[in-house]
Order: C-alpha cells, then structure tokens, then sequence
C-alpha cells in the first residue's frame, strides 16, 4: 500500500485528474446507482477549496501591501490595464462569433428562485456596496470585492507596523496557501465525485443537445487563450508569446479547468510568476485583483448566451448595438463576483438590451446551468491562466525596456 501511494504521489497532478475524471466517467456509465456515495467527494472538495480561499486572499493582499517598501516601482497600471482591454476584446470576439456561427437554444425551466440584476447601475451600485461590506461578512460570503478592499486598507494601515506583526502576516498567508495545496491535491477524488454527479444526473447525451452552444463558448475563449492573448503578448515583449502562453496554459490553467475556482488557484498562480522571476510586489497583489477582476471568459458567456437568445427569438442586431453589448459583457464581467451567481445570472441584463423579457431570459440562465460543468471550467481556466500571463506580460515589457534580455526566458519556459 506504500508502495503503490508513493508511485500515485510521483504521478504529476494533471496525470492524476485525468484518472480521477476517467474513473468518474466510468463509474457513471456503468454502476450509477452502486456508486452514488461517490458524489460526496465532490461536494467536499468544492467545500474545502470555497471555505479557504476568501482567507487565502484576505491575508495574501494585506501582507502584500504591508510590507510593500516606499518608492518601489510596481506595474499595477500596465496590469489593471491588460485585465480590462482582454476582458474587452473577450466579449467583442464572442459577438463575431456569434454573427458568423448563429446558434439558436431549446429553452428550458430551470433557473428559478433566482434575481438577477436589473441594469447596469444596478450591478455598479452592488459593486460598490461590496467594497464597504463588513469585513465578517465579506469573508463569511465570499465576497471578493469586499474581501480586496478590507485587505487593500489594512495592508496599508499595518505599513509602519512592527516587523514581527508583518511576520506573522505573512506567516498566516503562507499557511493558508499550504493548506490550499493540500486540498488540490485532492483533486484526483474531487473532480472523480463532480463528474460522476455531472455524467450521471444530465446523461452525455444533455451536452451533445448543446453541442453548437458548446463548440462557440469554447471556440471563443480558445481563440482568446491561443490567438489573441498571444498577441498582445507579442506586441508587449516582441518575442515569440507562445512559450509563455503554453507555460501559463499548462500549469495554471489546467488546475483551474478542474477546481473551477480562479480564487482557489491563486496559490498555483503565485508559484508561477515566483518561477518565472517576477517582483513579488507585483504578483501578491495583481493574481488576487485578477482573480475578482479579470473575468474575459465571463465575457464571452455573457455574450454568447445573449445573441443565442436573440437568434432564437428572431430579433435583429446591428453593428452598433453588438459592440454596445461587448462593453456591457465587459463591464458586467468585471462585476460578476458581485453578483450572486457570478457570470450567468448576468445574461438576463444583457438580454434587456434587445428588450427580452426576464422570463425567457432566465430561460437562457437554465441552459447556462445545463451546460455550466464545461462551460465554467474552461471559463476559469481563462480567466486564471490569463492573471498569469498578463502580470508576467507587464513586467517582461518592462525589462525590454529597460534593456534586460528576456531571450532565456523563453527556453526556460518551453522546458
């Protein structure tokens, strides 16, 4: 029994979700019914990875700030800009999509006792009550806005604070990112638990009724990961992006497909800009502020759902209108934590932009649900993959300027 955990704990973690999920697929194919326990597992492992990460991100920022030295040079700006213009663009390849592949829906009941938001302001005003949220409460309901902000302002209220009180800080923070690790190393029996619950209560034959929806989400957000990521990168470090985007791709985004949780994945994130030799300054701060803010895959849900609404129902779009809802998309996105329910219970206010009533929209919400065990995953893969490259992005660009050569980085990054 040693022997053979030893030889499972030497398997790379990616190698071990693949046989999780297989097991899953399996077990739900074959015995449903024999293996029902199983789906406890998942329960616990989304449990976990959800009960630790507001504290993870809570000590994490304010032990980032507080120890930030004075006239040390940060990249926030260049970051915080690249989050908004990829969740931007994220939404405005989803509309293109969307006009070249129309995709039409077989509405379904299925969201009900749910409220979404009823316009923009709405969505702007839960943002900004979110950020004076109790403290307690923000982190009692995981909210991330509130959670950034309390932490943004002791961070900087503990700036002159004794050493030792830093210390500890920072000594919270590194072992509520351990106790991260540990659940995802749980994945493997998590994810077996998730897909099996998936596979057995929707059948295989729920996503191939959806199959076109599917294929026009993923579509987007693998053109975003592969084509247009890519090249911002290049026109940021003018050099070859892609080991760079692969790097990213292969140990962030991977683990983020499985947790399904872009919060949950920032200790995965910060050993990869630790590996890649970027300013801890920068990365303690951006990977949490990317993981609240920079939602380019809610983007493209909220897009895509909307036109599939409008196909369906027959209404016409035009140029102007369809970029208006790229910014609505882009806008919504970066307020989706916000929000209960995160991107799909955002589809209903974009649905108002071609006045659809909140009916049919909410319509849309239950194939968003039906569909949510891919679509989310690969959300949050591009979402937290892209909290990665971006603060890598910055910070390469910067040493081009400044005359470093980044060439070894690169053969670095393709071992």
């Amino acid at each position: 029994m040693k022997n053979a955990l030893s030889k499972w704990n030497q398997l790379s973690l990616v190698k071990r979700i693949v046989i999780g999920l297989m097991i899953g697929i399996i077990m739900a194919v074959t015995i449903p019914e024999q293996a029902k326990p199983v789906v406890i597992l998942g329960s616990l492992f989304v449990g976990a990875l959800k009960a630790v990460a507001p504290m993870l991100v809570f000590f994490l920022v304010m032990s980032a700030i507080s120890q930030h030295k004075s006239g040390h040079k940060t990249n926030m700006k260049s970051i915080v800009f690249l989050y908004l213009m990829g969740t931007f663009l994220a939404g405005l390849v989803a509309v293109l999509a969307s006009f070249m592949f129309p995709v039409t829906l077989q509405l379904v009941e299925g969201a009900t006792g749910v409220t979404p938001p009823e316009g923009v302001i709405e969505v702007l005003r839960t943002l900004l009550m979110n950020v004076v949220d109790n403290p307690i409460n923000a982190l009692a309901n995981a909210n991330y806005i509130g959670i950034l902000a309390w932490a943004l302002v002791l961070g900087l209220a503990l700036k002159n604070a004794p050493a030792s009180t830093k210390v500890m800080i920072t000594n919270f923070s590194d072992a509520l990112s351990q106790v991260v690790r540990w659940v995802i190393n749980l994945a493997p029996l998590g994810i077996m638990g998730l897909v099996f619950d998936a596979v057995s209560t929707n059948g295989l034959e729920s996503f191939r009724e959806y199959g076109q929806l599917l294929l026009v989400l993923v579509g987007c957000m693998a053109f975003m990961a592969l084509v247009v990521n890519p090249l911002i990168t290049f026109i940021y470090i003018r050099q070859n992006p892609y080991p760079l985007v692969f790097k990213c791709l292969r140990e962030s985004g991977v683990t983020a497909f499985f947790t399904r949780s872009s919060a949950a994945n920032i200790p995965v994130n910060m050993k990869l800009c630790e590996d890649l030799g970027l300013d801890k300054d920068n990365y303690s701060v951006s990977i949490p502020l990317g993981a609240t803010v920079n939602m380019a895959g809610a983007a493209i849900t909220i897009s895509v759902l909307t036109l599939a609404a409008v196909n369906t129902l027959g209404i016409p779009v035009d140029l102007p209108t369809a970029i208006i809802l790229s910014v609505l998309a882009a806008v919504s996105a970066c307020g989706a934590s916000g929000v209960a329910g995160g991107s799909l219970l955002l589809i209903p206010l974009a649905c108002s932009l071609f006045g659809i009533p909140n009916e049919i929209a909410m319509q849309v919400v239950g194939v968003g649900f039906i569909i949510g065990v891919i679509q989310d995953s690969c959300e949050t893969a591009l979402n937290s993959s892209t909290d990665a490259l971006f603060t890598a992005v910055s910070e390469f660009a910067n040493w081009r300027k400044e005359g470093k050569v980044i060439a070894f980085e690169a053969k670095k990054l393709a071992a």
